[in-house]
């Protein structure tokens, strides 16, 4: 996929901070706002990186008091969400607010003077058609319609969360296998493990394979033969997994695998690749500029891979979370150029 991504000279690269950490910035016109964890994104172009829409956090940005009631539905064409408003005095529609606006959208109600926020959230789980939505009070419902910006993209649910990336990605990737790459092998295993229960995949490891090719450790096999014999013994796992679909498979990290080799990059190229790099930056400019060097120095992971997430320090309990941000970007790429997954 790699290449197919190269000649579109696209890339998307995420930086995860920590989850506990929450960020305002604004690029261009926009202003985001992202909880746990703060994802700055960015494409890179022949000439440079330049700053994109952000892909949105993990955990949606909604305060509500009724959320939990609310029915969905996809049209197609358009997606309808249906609020209860239960015991809500709203006497008219003049008590009622709605914003719609790209991936956002904001209700809120006047009751007895006050305001009361059913839901405000900036993760739609895809772009719409702010000016065509429709919404109006059907007995004790307010009923919301939003024309999609994509009508052949079938939204799971009207937020983008772990649950509804799980189901919507299935049909984007078509089956087509993720390869997780990068500088920790028990990161790229536990990240790989995620994805492939959520995808409903099959979960490869390349370390358990070669150590049972081997019948040794793949550190001993290191100071016995050296990294280049294992980085040759890796590519020869990939070349028999890359006629495999619907599964993700977790290489090793560091230099001694063949992702850390440009010239053993081909046969992961039969599927997406996922490149899992620890940063030290502790905001998003300095993320921008960590991400420019690494383009400039032709670091293998930014200029093969085909979506880059920074992780800021790492914790195993958070791997979902890295993972979630890995589907994400997949989505974003994909729904650049639906063409990508039959390449």
């Amino acid at each position: 996929m790699a290449s197919a991504v190269a000649s579109a000279s696209s890339m998307l690269c995420l930086s995860l901070q920590n989850p506990t950490k929450t960020l305002h910035f604004s690029i261009k016109t926009h202003s985001f706002h992202f909880l746990k964890p703060h994802l700055p994104a960015f494409r890179r172009y022949s000439g440079g990186v330049t700053p994109i829409s952000p892909l949105r956090g993990f955990s949606c940005n909604c305060s509500s008091t009724n959320t939990t009631h609310y029915e969905f539905s996809d049209g197609s064409s358009e997606v309808e969400l249906r609020l209860q408003l239960g015991g809500q005095d709203v006497l008219s529609a003049k008590d009622i607010f709605v914003d719609a606006d790209g991936t956002s959208l904001t209700v809120k109600i006047q009751q007895a003077g006050s305001i009361i926020t059913l839901i405000d959230t900036n993760s739609l789980f895809e772009k719409i058609k702010p000016a065509e939505t429709i919404w109006y009070i059907d007995d004790d419902q307010l009923v919301i319609s939003l024309k999609k910006q994509d009508p052949n993209l079938k939204w799971p649910d009207i937020m983008e969360s772990w649950e509804s990336l799980s189901a919507g990605s299935m049909q984007l990737l078509k089956g087509t296998s993720i390869y997780i790459v990068g500088d920790s092998t028990e990161i790229n295993q536990k990240v790989a493990r995620e994805l492939a229960v959520a995808l409903g995949y099959t979960p490869l490891v390349t370390k358990e394979l070669l150590e049972t090719f081997a019948k040794q450790t793949v550190d001993s096999w290191v100071l016995a033969k050296g990294s280049d014999s294992v980085a040759e013994a890796e590519s020869a796992i990939l070349e028999s997994l890359s006629c495999h679909v619907r599964a993700v498979v977790a290489t090793l990290g560091g230099s001694h695998g063949a992702a850390g080799r440009t010239d053993k990059w081909r046969h992961l190229y039969s599927g997406f690749s996922i490149w899992l790099s620890q940063t030290e930056a502790t905001d998003e400019d300095s993320a921008k500029e960590e991400a420019r060097r690494h383009i400039e120095d032709g670091n293998v992971g930014y200029t093969n891979a085909d979506v880059v997430v920074k992780l800021q320090g790492w914790d195993a309990d958070h791997a979902k979370s890295v993972a979630q941000a890995s589907l994400s970007a997949l989505k974003r790429l994909i729904l650049s150029d639906k063409k990508l997954p039959g390449e």
